[in-house]
């Protein structure tokens, strides 16, 4: 599964430790190696929403200092459902009831909660019900009036 994962420079040490500890489990492609001080969030998540956009990227990862300017910004990419998140349960529900292909989260969190939030998110795989399905296919039509 591949993985597009991006962070501001608020990240870049979390970013790197995530790669490392799923090395093996999860492809990353690595859409923050310019990170410096002082960057703009939009950019990265532009990069990783586009990644999972054009199917490069089966879904993606994103952190900032909290995760919402992240979350905003992907969610401007057309297709995608980004989700800020701060506890496991959140990570699933994402992607049960709003079918996220990508997840967000601020750098402040503990580095073993956020392991656990990627993989929750990742590996959940449960069946969407269909009053999900409908609410996401709303969402989906109202985008694509534009």
């Amino acid at each position: 599964m591949k993985i597009a994962i991006g962070t501001d420079h608020r990240g870049i040490d979390i970013k790197n430790k995530i790669i490392e500890h799923f090395n093996g489990k999860y492809d990353f492609i690595d859409k923050s190696k310019d990170a410096y001080e002082g960057d703009d969030y939009p950019d990265y998540a532009f990069k990783v929403a586009e990644a999972v956009k054009n199917k490069e990227a089966d879904f993606g990862v994103l952190m900032c200092g909290t995760g919402i300017g992240m979350s905003i910004a992907a969610n401007k990419v057309k297709g995608i459902r980004c989700a800020l998140v701060h506890t496991k349960e959140e990570a699933k529900l994402a992607r049960i009831h709003n079918d996220a292909n990508i997840i967000s989260f601020g750098s402040y969190n503990d580095i073993e909660d956020i392991y656990e939030f990627i993989s929750v998110f990742l590996e959940t795989h449960e069946k969407q019900e269909e009053r999900h399905i409908r609410r996401v296919n709303k969402i989906k039509e109202y985008e694509n009036r534009s």
